[in-house]
């Protein structure tokens, strides 16, 4: 596989695909170029997906992200067009994309977009913090 920014994301067959479960990447250090200073722009991409038949292969999603850096775009085109390009590679069950844009002129963005494949539901949530207790205390220490 190339070190070369590329925008070819390589998939592999999801490992469990009778289960739905969460799939959760950063890509903290993600740049692109204002379209109309062409000066950088700096952002944390976080990926929450629930994949289907596949998965992406992590060096490819960073070549992918890579392949931004020189690239001009307005916050929101570039985080739609992740997504667009992430649901076309691997047609996830759900898929959300939130981009948290470092200040620009003042102000911070978030931009936050989501997939979810036509049919699916999420299964309800199950909560187990009414299930935690304290560790009892090791003895001998106070």
């Amino acid at each position: 596989m190339s070190t070369q920014p590329s925008k070819t994301l390589q998939t592999f067959p999801n490992p469990a695909p009778a289960r739905d479960y969460h799939i959760h990447m950063q890509v903290p250090e993600f740049t692109c170029l204002c379209p109309l200073t062409g000066q950088p722009d700096f952002a944390r991409i976080d990926l929450d997906m629930i994949p289907d038949r596949k998965c992406v292969e992590l060096k490819s999603l960073k070549l992918y992200m890579w392949s931004y850096r020189d690239k001009g775009a307005f916050h929101e085109k570039v985080t739609n067009t992740i997504l667009d390009d992430l649901v076309k590679a691997i047609a996830p069950r759900y898929l959300r994309v939130t981009a948290q844009w470092y200040v620009r002129g003042g102000i911070y963005t978030n931009v936050v977009v989501e997939h979810r494949k036509r049919g699916w539901k999420q299964a309800p949530t199950v909560d187990l913090s009414r299930f935690a207790t304290a560790q009892p205390a090791m003895p001998g220490r106070d």
